[in-house]
């Protein structure tokens, strides 16, 4: 069974590729949103108006209700509902926080990743993350520490009896 992860960051962050290729390298099945599937690059405002920087309050609650609103929420959301675990690459915003949190309550394991270099202030709540790291290595390491009844656990509803590393 292939440990299923969420990386949740930010279009801007250009961490955030190297991080889904790594994973994707050491034999996880990683959910990208940027590319979620074939010939689909994620969910972009400017395809639901070119202006959307420039909505008034009353235009992004009524942009939210898009179908294809709707279809980047429904695609993100299946990815999360159905990971084994959450990365949160930083720098990143709203979106994925919401994500990461959302992760950690549905009782994922959430890992978060700081590259060097990455300025931030400190955020007391990271403490409710299985752990925080400065490296990939590092972050690539704590995956490995995830008990398997955490990383599948619906696992002994499966198959109780069938042994994992």
């Amino acid at each position: 069974m292939t440990m299923k992860i969420y990386v949740a960051s930010s279009w801007r962050c250009h961490h955030q590729p190297i991080v889904v290729g790594g994973l994707r390298d050491r034999g996880y099945d990683v959910y990208d949103f940027k590319n979620p599937g074939f010939e689909d690059h994620g969910f972009h405002w400017s395809e639901i108006d070119p202006n959307w920087k420039n909505w008034t309050t009353k235009q992004f609650i009524e942009g939210l209700k898009h179908p294809i609103a709707q279809r980047g929420f429904d695609s993100d959301m299946n990815a999360l509902r159905g990971c084994d675990a959450c990365v949160l690459v930083l720098e990143c915003g709203r979106s994925a926080h919401l994500e990461a949190g959302w992760a950690q309550g549905a009782g994922k394991p959430l890992l978060i990743y700081i590259p060097g270099g990455t300025k931030l202030e400190p955020e007391l709540m990271y403490k409710m993350a299985h752990g925080v790291y400065g490296s990939l290595i590092d972050l690539y390491e704590g995956l490995k520490t995830i008990p398997v009844s955490e990383r599948f656990p619906n696992m002994a509803t499966i198959n109780p009896k069938r042994h994992l590393p």
